[in-house]
């Protein structure tokens, strides 16, 4: 017995909510003066699918030139009545929720309008039934810029390969000598340089296999960087996978940065020297200088002849004039908004 009476209470508390739910609700009832050559425009926010009841009437039975709802923002009204003077509901489907702008327009020339307003809407389901149609607004700055270019100085970072060539040094036997030098110049602006030096194709080879290695590891931007290789790498300070070779022919070097101390070198008389070694490859990075390099080679086989590659690869930073637009800001102006609340 009493789950019959719980039952029969739910469902009539279940209708009484949807009978609510669907009863229209007075969103206002106002009087409202549209002066002269004038109009009036009313905001208020609706959920999408409410039925809007708009029921008007002017008090001296006068015609108003034009009545419309349109949603804010948009060009096109979603009602418009021309010449009215109508007392009797006019229904209007909400197609999405948002703020709406109720226009009241008089093209009287001489005498106002007094103008009796009652809105209604009717939500489209419970879940709408306490939607807020106030409309509230608040104040925005816009910020206005001036853009302006300047000149500035930068850094121009760039890898130069400054020498790439093959040097045949002769056995000590023949009449030619068993002496070369290479003479190289480093840009200007040059920050750090490296070297390598390989003897024949074993030393060209392990160079290249330095450079697949490379390749496979560094990083995309890295790889596509103009003349970033092992020698690149070394003189930034970077990995280079440059290896020393132990089995192969040896060749007997000498790095200069005077041109004095070459004739030193071809009589074998002691001088003053950046670097020298013995060895079948051999590569370093050195710290900044200007000017000329010599290479100075020399072969020991008594009967063979070698081939000597040299590298030399320069990191050259140069300050370079560059443009840039910055955006100064002016002035804050205000402007009004309008929106809802509703969770």
């Amino acid at each position: 017995m009493k789950l019959t009476i719980s039952l029969v209470y739910f469902l009539a508390l279940l209708h009484i909510a949807k009978v609510s739910a669907q009863a229209p609700i007075v969103v206002a009832q106002t009087t409202i003066k549209v002066v002269a050559s004038d109009e009036v425009v009313l905001y208020y926010g609706f959920a999408a699918g409410d039925k809007v009841g708009l029921q008007f009437s002017e008090q001296n039975g006068k015609e108003l030139k034009e009545i419309s709802i349109t949603p804010l923002n948009a060009q096109s009204p979603i009602f418009k009545a021309y010449q009215t003077s109508f007392e009797n509901n006019q229904h209007i489907l909400i197609p999405q929720q948002g703020i709406y702008c109720i226009k009241l327009v008089n093209s009287a020339l001489l005498s106002g309008r007094i103008c009796q307003l009652t809105l209604q809407r009717t939500p489209a389901s419970a879940a709408t039934a306490f939607f807020n149609t106030q409309v509230y607004q608040k104040t925005v700055y816009d910020t206005t810029y001036e853009y302006r270019t300047q000149w500035y100085t930068k850094q121009d970072t760039s890898i130069v390969t400054v020498s790439s060539t093959v040097a045949k040094v002769h056995s000590m036997l023949n009449k030619n000598g068993n002496k070369t030098t290479s003479n190289v110049v480093l840009p200007p602006n040059t920050v750090a340089w490296s070297y390598y030096i390989g003897v024949d194709q074993e030393g060209q080879e392990a160079y290249q296999k330095a450079t697949t290695n490379l390749a496979n590891t560094a990083g995309k931007w890295l790889s596509h960087l103009p003349g970033y290789g092992p020698l690149a790498a070394l003189a930034l300070g970077s990995a280079s996978y440059l290896t020393q070779l132990q089995k192969g022919e040896d060749v007997d070097y000498y790095i200069l940065n005077d041109s004095a101390q070459l004739d030193k070198f071809t009589k074998g008389l002691p001088l003053a020297y950046l670097k020298k070694g013995k060895v079948i490859n051999d590569f370093a990075r050195m710290p900044p200088m200007k000017g000329n390099l010599f290479f100075c080679l020399q072969n020991d086989n008594a009967v063979s002849g070698i081939s000597v590659f040299i590298k030399v690869v320069a990191i050259q930073v140069q300050q370079v004039q560059a443009q840039r637009t910055e955006a100064i800001p002016q002035r804050l102006t205000p402007r009004q908004i309008r929106y809802l609340q509703n969770n």
